[in-house]
C-alpha cells in the first residue's frame, strides 16, 4: 500500500473527516484491521487565514511547498491539500515535489461527468467561488459553473470560517445552504459541488433537491485508490 501525505489543519474539522474516510474505506476494501499509512502536516489555520485575507499567497504556496516536501521525503508517495481554497496554490506545491499531487478538483469533475451532468454549482469560501483557479481546472473537464450571487458569496464564507471551521453547525446555517441550492437549481445547476472541505458537516444528501459531490469524500476516496493501486 503507498503512503499518503496530507497538508491538513486548514481546518482540522475537515482534516479529521479525511483521516477517518480514508481509513474506513482502506478497511472496508481490504478487510480485518487493514489502515492506511499516512503522512499529515496540519498547519495552524488561524495564521493560514491571516495570510488568505492580507493575499500573501506567495507565502502561503511556499509554506505549503515546504510542508509538501517534507512529507515526501518522509516517505509520502502523493500529497493531498486537504482544502479546496489552498489549491489555489497548488501549482507552487506540485513544483516542490517529485510525486504527484491530487488535485481536489479532479476527483469532483469525474464524479458529476459519470453522473451525466454538465452544470455544477459551487458551493466554497469566497476566494473558491470568485477567483479563477477553480472554476478554470472545472472548465478543462468540460463543466459549466455556476456560483452564488453576491449577497449568498459573502454569508456563505461567513458560515464557513465563523461556524464551521470552529465546529459549530447551526440549524439556521443549514437552511440558509439549503436557499442557495435551490437558488443555484433555478439558475441551471444540475448539481453542487460542496467545494469546501467543512461544508460536509452541515449539508447533506437529504437537504438538497439534486445530487450534491463532497469534495472531501471525493478527494479522500481518490487517495484510496492511487494507495490501493485500484
Amino acid at each position: 500500500m503507498k503512503t499518503i501525505g496530507i497538508l491538513g489543519g486548514m481546518s482540522w474539522e475537515s482534516s479529521a473527516q479525511y483521516y477517518a474516510i480514508i481509513n474506513r474505506e482502506v478497511r472496508k476494501r481490504r478487510g480485518g484491521i487493514v489502515s492506511a499509512p499516512i503522512l499529515m502536516h496540519s498547519f495552524d489555520f488561524d495564521a493560514i487565514a491571516a495570510l488568505q485575507r492580507a493575499g500573501e499567497w506567495d507565502q502561503l504556496g511556499q509554506m505549503l511547498g515546504d510542508a509538501a516536501a517534507g512529507l515526501e521525503r518522509a516517505g509520502a508517495e502523493t500529497i493531498l491539500i486537504a482544502t479546496n481554497t489552498m489549491h489555489k496554490v497548488a501549482p507552487q506545491v506540485a513544483a516542490s515535489i517529485s510525486c504527484p499531487l491530487m488535485h481536489i478538483a479532479d476527483p469532483l469533475a469525474e464524479s458529476f461527468k459519470a453522473a451525466g451532468h454538465t452544470s455544477i454549482g459551487l458551493l466554497a469560501t469566497r476566494f473558491t467561488m470568485e477567483e479563477p483557479f477553480y472554476a478554470d481546472r472545472l472548465a478543462e473537464h468540460g463543466l459549466d459553473v455556476v456560483i452564488p450571487d453576491p449577497s449568498h458569496r459573502a454569508e456563505i464564507h461567513r458560515i464557513i470560517f465563523e461556524e464551521l471551521c470552529a465546529g459549530e453547525v447551526r440549524e439556521e446555517s443549514r437552511q440558509y445552504y439549503c436557499k442557495v441550492i435551490d437558488d443555484l437549481k433555478s439558475r441551471g445547476a444540475q448539481g453542487i459541488a460542496l467545494a469546501c472541505t467543512e461544508i460536509m458537516l452541515l449539508i447533506e444528501a437529504g437537504d438538497s433537491s439534486i445530487p450534491l459531490f463532497d469534495t472531501t469524500q471525493l478527494h479522500a476516496r481518490a487517495a484510496v485508490d492511487f494507495a490501493l493501486g485500484d
